[in-house]
């Protein structure tokens, strides 16, 4: 006679397996057997609660009321991490991740960031204690950081925050975006623009939001991802997530770019849609003493109300043959999302 497990059985194990599968695999289970079915929906529902797994201090929930999808499929990270050649790993996408398993879990802190492959900048930083750092006699404290969030100086802003090289510890007021997603957000479907990045509070100017977090790419490793994306979006199959950033030195005579990739691995920051009119969200370059590459955080640019869809502008839209249409609905809208050659 053939053993059968018992019910009890297959949703101990379900337990335990179910969470780290993506969605179509979880679909297969469900259709096995009652008990599965019922392990899977339990899944489907906790994922859908928070976007974030249980890795920033809030969760962030999917909200959707256009079609049957309970969530978009990802794999989360709180910070940006490091894949600078193609094959390179980088963690999580190189293994599977738990999401909608049923323990409960505190979120795992966002400090000390983990280095860019080892390399380190220069920069000392600061022999400030817990409670001095962020005033006049810190090295590391940027005497212009309330203008460059609240976006007063117009165009993408800098400002630099104590890091690993300091002597000061998470709860550092020049920490200030190194602790996570502090806000309440939620992730909304839309029916033409697909899922967006909503605001579940009120937010005032200046309020730091998120960082968009994902993978740092070679520029030759970007462009080769870039042209797959293309040929995938073009055919209504993926919804890419990388965004380049250019920034010329103080000598204007070269540019620093920055690829960072949330198409497979990142944050919520990743919903984040375009928006001609540039959006109610503020780019700032974050320079952290001890590392070598910036970080791109958003920052509240005016006061924001609660349910308010957050946007920011992807850059000037250049008109080509696929370019993908612009649903963002303002009134300077250009009818086609921005585009550039990587």
């Amino acid at each position: 006679m053939r053993n059968q497990a018992t019910p009890g059985a297959v949703t101990e194990s379900a337990v335990l397996v179910l969470p780290l599968l993506p969605p179509r695999d979880l679909a297969a289970a469900a259709s096995a057997c009652r008990a599965l079915r019922a392990a899977a929906a339990a899944v489907t529902t906790r994922r859908a609660a928070d976007a974030a797994r249980g890795l920033e201090p809030l969760p962030i929930p999917f909200h959707n009321r256009v079609d049957s999808k309970p969530y978009a499929y990802f794999l989360y990270t709180p910070f940006s991490l490091a894949r600078l050649s193609p094959g390179a790993s980088s963690s999580p996408s190189a293994q599977a991740q738990p999401w909608g398993g049923a323990w409960a879990r505190p979120p795992l802190p966002t400090w000390p960031r983990p280095s860019v492959d080892g390399f380190t900048s220069a920069v000392c930083g600061c022999a400030c204690e817990a409670g001095e750092c962020g005033g006049p006699r810190c090295a590391c404290a940027d005497a212009e950081a309330d203008a460059a969030a609240s976006g007063s100086e117009g165009g993408m802003g800098s400002l630099g925050e104590c890091g690993d090289g300091c002597a000061c510890g998470p709860s550092c007021g020049n920490r200030r975006t190194q602790r996570g997603v502090a806000v309440r957000l939620r992730v909304v479907r839309h029916l033409q623009k697909g899922w967006g990045l909503h605001a579940a509070e009120a937010l005032d100017r200046g309020q730091f939001v998120c960082e968009y977090a994902g993978e740092f790419l070679t520029t030759e490793e970007a462009r080769r991802r870039q042209r797959i994306y293309d040929e995938l979006a073009s055919a209504g199959k993926l919804a890419p997530a990388l965004i380049v950033i250019r920034e010329h030195l103080p000598s204007r005579k070269a540019c620093l770019r920055v690829n960072i990739d949330a198409t497979k691995v990142g944050n919520v920051s990743r919903f984040i849609n375009h928006s001609c009119d540039g959006g109610n969200l503020h780019p700032v370059l974050v320079r952290s003493s001890g590392s070598l590459l910036p970080r791109l955080c958003f920052f509240a640019a005016r006061d924001i109300v609660e349910g308010e869809e957050l946007t920011f502008s992807y850059g000037d839209a250049r008109v080509r043959p696929k370019g993908l249409l612009c649903f963002c609905g303002s009134s300077g809208c250009c009818g086609v999302l921005p585009s550039e050659e990587t």
